[in-house]
């Protein structure tokens, strides 16, 4: 075999990439830069956001002010969880998590993404499959949806 051609196993676990496609990176097609302010999140942010959200929404608020067992109303931290991310994403553009990790949502043109954006975001999200199914650009089927990327501060 050629050192040239990649073998079918490559291509297939590997990606696209392993077969000589060049994708470009995350946010290119954006406009956005490859590193530092503005540019693309990586996943890891992103679900070190979410889990340091959820906490909060699950232990903090639910547990501690509401004195609410998520164990017996499970429904009440997902409905904190998405007020959160309506009322802070809404306004300052990052919720708790995100600001701790240094990521924001911004609008597709730049700047604070507008408030119908900002909830059929959170609504996809709070349905947690179109946030697994994500494009080159590391943007879910929520981000799509809504016209918004999360970019680093």
């Amino acid at each position: 075999m050629s050192s040239r051609q990649p073998r079918w196993t490559q291509t297939w676990l590997g990606g696209v990439r392993s077969a000589g496609v060049d994708l470009g990176r995350p946010g290119e097609r954006l406009g956005l830069p490859e590193h530092g302010s503005g540019s693309v999140a990586g996943f890891g942010r992103r679900l070190g956001a979410l889990v340091i959200d959820w906490l909060i929404c699950a232990w903090a608020i639910t547990q501690g002010l509401l004195r609410i067992a998520p164990t017996q109303a499970s429904w009440v931290p997902l409905l904190v969880l998405a007020a959160e991310y309506i009322l802070l994403v809404g306004t300052i553009g990052s919720t708790l998590g995100m600001r701790l990790l240094g990521i924001r949502v911004a609008a597709l043109g730049g700047g604070r993404p507008p408030l119908l954006s900002v909830v059929v975001r959170t609504v996809l999200l709070c349905l947690a499959v179109p946030a697994m199914i994500w494009d080159r650009d590391q943007r879910g089927l929520h981000d799509r949806a809504a016209g918004t990327v999360v970019v680093r501060i």
